[in-house]
């Protein structure tokens, strides 16, 4: 009997005022059809997505950074003061960050420690300072920080670390 190849399987989380609560991204029959020595073609894993965008935030629930398998987080437009907490650290799965259209007036250097972001959008913020930590993102592949009024020299500091051929929007 052919086993059967489950298709990709995308997690969309859009929540209005509910709490967010960690989810089981396989059930028991993908991780046994992904356990058949399949091509990896054909083992399709989940995309975990969670999307706070336009809810109000002026922080983002600490709850969130329990979700240890998120791979995309949409906290834009709200009105998050300040800076993303420190906590964002655990999120370490994350590939895309999307912060744009808030009231943030600085960056946690923890994001520096997201070894898998390949997408950051900080743009139109109230950001005056960058942490020399962005330069730690090694799999960044675009960095908005358009509508800001931050240092050039903290973004010249910044790109000396950053991988050739980012995509940085000013």
């Amino acid at each position: 009997m052919k086993p059967y190849i489950f298709p990709l399987l995308v997690l969309s989380l859009f929540l209005t005022g509910c709490t967010v609560a960690e989810q089981q991204a396989f059930n028991d029959a993908s991780q046994n059809a992904a356990s058949d020595n399949k091509p990896a073609a054909e083992q399709k894993k989940a995309t975990n997505k969670l999307d706070l965008s336009n809810q109000k935030l002026t922080k983002i629930p600490d709850s969130v950074f329990k979700q240890t398998g998120l791979e995309e987080l949409d906290i834009s437009n709200n009105q998050i003061t300040g800076a993303i907490q420190a906590e964002i650290r655990h999120l370490n799965n994350l590939k895309v960050l999307k912060a744009d259209h808030n009231l943030m007036t600085g960056v946690p250097a923890e994001i520096g420690q997201l070894d898998n972001l390949e997408v950051l959008d900080l743009s139109n913020n109230k950001l005056t300072g960058l942490p020399n930590e962005l330069g730690n993102l090694k799999s960044i592949k675009t960095l908005n920080l358009s509508g800001n009024n931050y240092s050039e020299q903290d973004l010249a500091t910044i790109m000396k670390g950053l991988p050739i051929g980012v995509m940085i929007i000013k």
